[in-house]
């Protein structure tokens, strides 16, 4: 919430160049404020697996780059905007493939560690169980849709509704309460209601309110209802935030708490970066082919009268007033360029709606893997699951 709102009023009065010049400074301050933390012994014993590291590393990388380059690079034919090609495939589709391998790689090579009595970078008991492996699932679909939202609600209600960022930053504000409010208010739920029936309510609840957003926005500002489907998905996120992570630490042993956190951080920080890139790349290529087929549907003005002004291989979303700066350029007649304008509106939108409706099926597909959360209250905990935690330890001492 506080990040929304100091970036909107910086970027509003001053720059969203000073923006990245808070990140820095807050940085530093996190490091010098890091020497305030009592220092842990060292266990010499213990030697960081640095193969795993670089692993894991490559893989995230080459994973996060991919998609987030996959607009200009071609999903699977290279573009002329392409670095590089491999026999004419895109270096996107390269670098996902190269970077899941990489990943299955890492898991491999944690293996092979334990069975050598060594220490991996991270411990694999956090996925040895159905449960665990399921809520790592949901976790990575409600991180990676919260992001989406992020980055969709701003391109609508700047570029659509043409507000600037401080404006955006008090609409997104009760978004960014509701999923506080949810990650605290739904620990009382724990003992009522299962983790596997507050995991496919909450993704329901997600898919309501995608599917509200997506009815509700017009090219007319309707801020209670758009507000009110934000509170809606956020309500669910924090819920499902919460959830999820608690299911991951209750399933592993104490002992293993520092790589449930690790996974649950490589998990969200993975899930953001992908969730953001298939945001981005979906509603632009879904905006593209609107307004192809609308102009070849407009007798008013053709594909090639436009493409002398404009690559139509590079459609992106623009405001209002900087599409009436670039036909000021052109010499389309006032009927051509009216025409222009009301397609951009249309497709704009149309592209808006139909993504958020595509994130709202991922939510609700998502009911799938909640349904492998556990089906029990912290106080009916199967004899055999009980057990089974005890043997971990057991094994783990």
């Amino acid at each position: 919430m506080l990040a929304f709102l100091v970036i909107g009023v910086v970027g509003t009065l001053l720059s969203w160049r000073y923006g990245f010049a808070l990140i820095v400074f807050i940085a530093i301050l996190v490091f010098l404020l890091s020497f305030k933390l009592k220092p842990v012994k060292r266990s010499p014993e213990v030697k960081i697996d640095w193969i795993g590291a670089l692993l894991a590393a490559l893989a995230i990388i080459l994973i996060s780059l991919g998609f987030n380059n996959l607009k200009n690079w071609g999903i699977l034919l290279a573009t002329p905007e392409a670095p590089v090609s491999f026999l004419g495939v895109s270096p996107s589709l390269f670098m996902i493939v190269t970077g899941i391998i990489l990943g299955q790689g890492f898991f491999a090579w944690s293996r092979r560690r334990v069975e050598k009595k060594k220490t991996p970078l991270l411990a694999l008991e956090v996925l040895d169980s159905p449960k665990e492996r399921a809520a790592t699932y949901c976790l990575f679909i409600i991180a990676a849709l919260g992001p989406a939202v992020n980055f969709l609600i701003p391109l609508y209600i700047q570029i659509v509704q043409g507000y600037d960022s401080l404006q955006t930053a008090v609409a997104v504000i009760p978004y960014s309460l509701a999923i506080f409010a949810a990650t605290a208010l739904v620990v009382r739920l724990f003992d009522r209601w299962t983790p596997r029936l507050i995991g496919r309510v909450g993704f329901i609840v997600v898919a309501l309110g995608l599917a509200m957003l997506a009815i509700t926005i017009f090219n007319d500002w309707g801020t209670p209802l758009v507000i009110l489907s934000l509170v809606i998905i956020g309500l669910g996120e924090g819920s499902l935030l919460t959830l999820v992570f608690n299911v991951l630490v209750t399933a592993s042993p104490k002992e293993l708490a520092g790589d449930v956190g690790a996974l649950r951080g490589t998990t969200n920080n993975l899930a953001t970066g992908l969730g953001t890139a298939f945001a981005s790349v979906f509603s632009v290529m879904l905006l593209s082919v609107i307004v192809l087929n609308s102009l070849a549907k407009t007798p008013e003005i053709t594909v090639e009268e436009i493409q002398e002004y404009h690559d139509l291989d590079n459609i992106d979303f623009i405001s209002n007033d900087q599409l009436d700066e670039a036909l000021e350029e052109t010499d389309l007649t006032p009927q051509q360029e009216a025409a222009v304008v009301s397609i951009n509106e249309i497709s704009r939108l149309q592209a808006l709606k139909i993504s958020f409706l595509v994130l709202a099926a991922i939510a609700l597909l998502a009911i799938i893997p909640a349904g492998g959360l556990p089906d029990y209250t912290p106080k009916e905990v199967p004899a055999e699951i009980a057990q089974e935690l005890t043997t971990r330890v057991e094994q783990k001492a």
